[in-house]
C-alpha cells in the first residue's frame, strides 16, 4: 500500500469516527452510531480496518447494531474485505466495493466558479433530492436523510458544500468538499434528475478541482460497478484501492 493510500485511509477513518455520535471500541475496528438517524447506514454501522475473523465481526454488527432495521459493515482494507465476503455473503449480506480514486491530472486554468452553500439551503436541496430518489418514503425517512448531514460538519476541519445552480437559481448539482492536513477528498456528487445531461457536473467538478489544487492529496470515492468512474477518470482520476460494505437489510427496510 502506497503511503499516499494510508493517508486516505487515515483520512476517512478519522472522518467517520469524529462525524459519529457514539462510537463503541471494537478489535480491529470501532462501531459508529447515531440514535437521532437510526435508519441511516453511514451513520449506524461497524467501521473495521483490521483482524481475520469474519465470525467475530458478524457477531458485533448483531450487537452493536441491536435495534436498527439494518446491519451494515465498512471495510476499510481491500484483502481482508475480500477474505470476509464468503462469509458475509453466506450469511445474508449484500457486498458492494468502493474505488478510491486519486486525482493525477492537471486542475483546469479556467474553471467556472462553484456557489457556496449554506448549511440551511444544503438541507433543502438533499430533501429534494431524497424525494425524487425516494418516492415511496415517509417524510420522516426524507427528513432523516437531509439532516444528517449536520453530522458531516464534525468530520474534518474544513467541511463545504458546493453546487452548481440552474438559470433559475435552484442547485443542479452539488458535492461536498473536506479538507484537513493538505488531504481533500470530494464526496457525494449528485445531479438533480430534470438538470442532467446538460453539462453541470463537469462544471462543479472542475469548480472543485480549481479549489482543492493545492492540496497534497486530492481523492474521491466511487462505485467500482457503477458508471461514474469512468467520468472521473476523464477528469484526472485513477484508481489507487478499494473498500468493502456488506448490508444486509432486516424485516424493517431502512434507507441507505
Amino acid at each position: 500500500m502506497s503511503s499516499e493510500h494510508e493517508r486516505i485511509l487515515r483520512f476517512q477513518r478519522d472522518f467517520a469516527l469524529r462525524k459519529a455520535a457514539r462510537t463503541l471500541p471494537l478489535a480491529g475496528g470501532a462501531g459508529l452510531l447515531n440514535d437521532r438517524f437510526p435508519g441511516s447506514h453511514d451513520d449506524n454501522k461497524l467501521l473495521i480496518w483490521s483482524g481475520d475473523d469474519a465470525g467475530a465481526v458478524l457477531r458485533a454488527a448483531d450487537e452493536v447494531l441491536a435495534g436498527r432495521g439494518h446491519r451494515y459493515v465498512h471495510v476499510h482494507d481491500d484483502r481482508l474485505g475480500r477474505a470476509f465476503a464468503p462469509a458475509f455473503l453466506a450469511a445474508g449480506y449484500e457486498h458492494s466495493v468502493n474505488l478510491t480514486m486519486i486525482f493525477r491530472g492537471q486542475a483546469p486554468a479556467q474553471a467556472r466558479p462553484v456557489a457556496e452553500i449554506g448549511l440551511a439551503e444544503m438541507v433543502r436541496v438533499l430533501r429534494r433530492d431524497w424525494r425524487e430518489s425516494l418516492p415511496d418514503a415517509s417524510e420522516q425517512v426524507v427528513e432523516e436523510l437531509a439532516r444528517r448531514v449536520e453530522y458531516r460538519l464534525r468530520g474534518a476541519d474544513s467541511v463545504g458544500f458546493r453546487g452548481v445552480r440552474a438559470a433559475d437559481g435552484s442547485i443542479a448539482a452539488r458535492a461536498d468538499l473536506y479538507r484537513q492536513d493538505g488531504i481533500a477528498q470530494i464526496e457525494s456528487v449528485y445531479t438533480a434528475a430534470g438538470h442532467r445531461g446538460r453539462g453541470h457536473a463537469r462544471a462543479l467538478m472542475e469548480g472543485l478541482l480549481a479549489e482543492a489544487a493545492e492540496a497534497d492529496v486530492l481523492f474521491l470515492d466511487a462505485d467500482d460497478h457503477d458508471w461514474p468512474k469512468q467520468f472521473y477518470g476523464r477528469l484526472g482520476f485513477v484508481p489507487l484501492g478499494r473498500t468493502h460494505g456488506f448490508l444486509r437489510v432486516r424485516a424493517t427496510p431502512a434507507p441507505p
